[in-house]
């Protein structure tokens, strides 16, 4: 077993989509990046990277390279997960925890959790997502940008 653990900030910029867990949510802004600037799915690969001792995001996807510009973190996450699986690991369970002031995200985290368990090759009942705020303390709280935070158990596998 491997456990390890990913964080992602990101600030709000105008004329971008917020894509949270590869879900579009309405919201008057979206996220500044080098990708689409999903803190969820960043977060998830920072972790699963450092389980297997991988390294992090910044060093499979530099921000640098015209190859990532705007590219759905989903196919990163994939990325990552083809990775692991020459290591001989799987995910075992990934709990997630997005931090916003707005817009409100619970209509959406059952919809993240089915992408997330689809591009981890995992049951929906392994990954738990959830969403909370800083009762407006900090640069969440200021709704200046979204963080997330996600802890991963990787299994060394028999077969994969």
């Amino acid at each position: 077993m491997r456990i390890g653990q990913g964080y992602d900030v990101h600030a709000f910029a105008e004329n971008r989509k917020l894509i949270l867990g590869g879900v579009e949510v309405p919201h008057d802004r979206g996220l500044a990046g080098h990708s689409d600037a999903d803190v969820l799915i960043h977060a998830c690969c920072d972790a699963i990277l450092g389980a297997a001792a991988l390294g992090d995001i910044g060093q499979h996807f530099p921000d640098t390279s015209a190859e990532f510009k705007n590219v759905d973190s989903r196919i990163l996450l994939k990325h990552v997960m083809s990775l692991i699986f020459k290591k001989g690991y799987s995910v075992n369970n990934i709990d997630a925890t997005i931090i916003a002031e707005k817009p409100k995200l619970s209509p959406f985290i059952q919809a993240m959790r089915d992408n997330l368990a689809n591009d981890l090759e995992v049951e929906v009942d392994q990954v738990n997502i959830k969403a909370t705020t800083t009762e407006k303390l900090g640069f969440e709280g200021r709704e200046e940008g979204i963080a997330a935070q996600a802890i991963v158990l990787l299994l060394k596998d028999s077969v994969k």
